[in-house]
């Protein structure tokens, strides 16, 4: 064997050694990936489960939490958040993480009827509550009373679960979704080979438009509507507020005194002004952060021929099962009355607890105002 043949040989044992090596490496990196990301995915699963759980079990707990009606819708929002961390998420995660789905073509259609459903529910949820913040605040509290009568209150949560019936079951398990596009969807599946070992979702353009309409744009107009609405009424009663705490104030004939007076009304008014224009701010902030960009890219995807890849559709949704997690600290951790029940749930029912959160609760009662009767400061603490 020549020296060139031998040098030849040579080269060729150690790029395939090397070969090896790069593929052991990239396996070994494929493997870590995996892993933070189930890891991650967990984390999620968990603590939206147990958020959840927390609100639900705070409001059977508590009866002085039953006794406001907001916090009926709440609970259910709770109850459907929940249902989304048990029942989709984790599939979710497994088809993730595997990249593989193993459970047939049937319950894969369960599954995304489920998803559809209980993510549309959520949402409607969370219009509910802003409507019902916007009557609690907006009106006179017996206009409230008469509007917001336990049987209108029982329809409203019928709704928030019975509408998305129409859009989630009753369409996809019938196929009316794929109307139309039979042929893409036949040719994604062949293309990526997805024939019996992925879960995939293409819906035709009217499906898109009406099952976005109902799950979000229309809810989110309402929202914006109603806690704009919220934050002008809340800002006048502050004001109220004041002109009656300065008209009942001592008169005085000093006006370094005067202005002294002037002035701590006036940061008092700009830190509860602040105070509120955040609350909404985080609260149709992180609405519209998890939810905008799956159902901009669910309306756009069909008028540009399904070329969004498949990798942004799965961040967009996780991203929407997020909103899952954050419900309960938005609209009952920020909430005092919770997070008392919070306490004494987590405590054991330890009863320094209960009696601090009584002798509070006595405390806000005697300290409650005309402007606050209505549940502005339900809303923005």
């Amino acid at each position: 064997m020549s020296s060139y043949d031998l040098h030849f040989c040579c080269s060729l044992v150690n790029d395939i050694n090397n070969t090896g090596q790069q593929e052991e490496q990239q396996e070994f990196l494929n493997s870590l990936e995996i892993v933070i990301l189930s890891i991650v995915l967990s984390i999620i699963i968990i603590m939206t489960v147990f958020g959840n759980l927390l609100v639900m079990v705070a409001l059977c707990t508590d009866r002085h939490l039953r006794k406001k009606k907001t916090n009926y819708f709440i609970v259910s929002l709770a109850f459907a958040d929940l249902l989304v961390a048990l029942v989709v998420m984790p599939f979710a995660a497994i088809e993730l993480t595997t990249g593989e789905w193993h459970y047939g073509e049937l319950f894969c259609l369960v599954r995304t009827s489920l998803d559809v459903l209980l993510t549309t529910a959520s949402i409607l949820h969370l219009c509910c509550i802003a409507l019902d913040r916007y009557y609690a605040i907006c009106c006179q509290p017996l206009v409230y009373r008469h509007k917001m009568t336990p049987v209108r209150v029982a329809a409203m949560l019928g709704g928030c679960w019975l509408i998305p019936m129409f859009i989630s079951f009753l369409p996809i398990m019938q196929n009316w979704n794929v109307i139309g596009i039979e042929d893409i969807v036949k040719r994604i599946s062949q293309t990526g080979g997805f024939n019996n070992t992925s879960c995939i979702f293409l819906v035709n353009w009217p499906y898109a438009l009406v099952c976005s309409a109902v799950a979000f744009y229309v809810p989110l107009v309402l929202m914006v509507l109603a806690y704009q609405r919220i934050y002008v009424t809340a800002m006048t009663h502050v004001r109220q507020i004041e002109t009656l705490q300065r008209a009942g104030s001592a008169p005085t004939t000093d006006p370094l005194d005067h202005y002294r007076v002037r002035s701590t009304t006036g940061s008092s008014r700009m830190r509860i002004e602040t105070k509120a224009a955040k609350t909404l701010a985080v609260i149709m902030g992180c609405f519209c952060l998890c939810w905008a960009p799956f159902f901009i890219t669910n309306v756009v995807d069909p008028f540009i021929n399904y070329s969004v890849p498949g990798q942004l559709w799965t961040a967009w949704l996780w991203l929407g099962y997020i909103n899952s997690g954050l419900n309960p600290f938005l609209y009952a951790f920020l909430n005092r009355a919770f997070r008392r029940a919070f306490l004494v749930i987590l405590c054991c029912g330890d009863e320094r607890y209960a009696q601090q959160r009584s002798r509070s609760l006595r405390h806000a009662q005697r300290a409650c105002s005309p402007a606050s009767a209505n549940g502005t400061s339900m809303a923005l603490r």
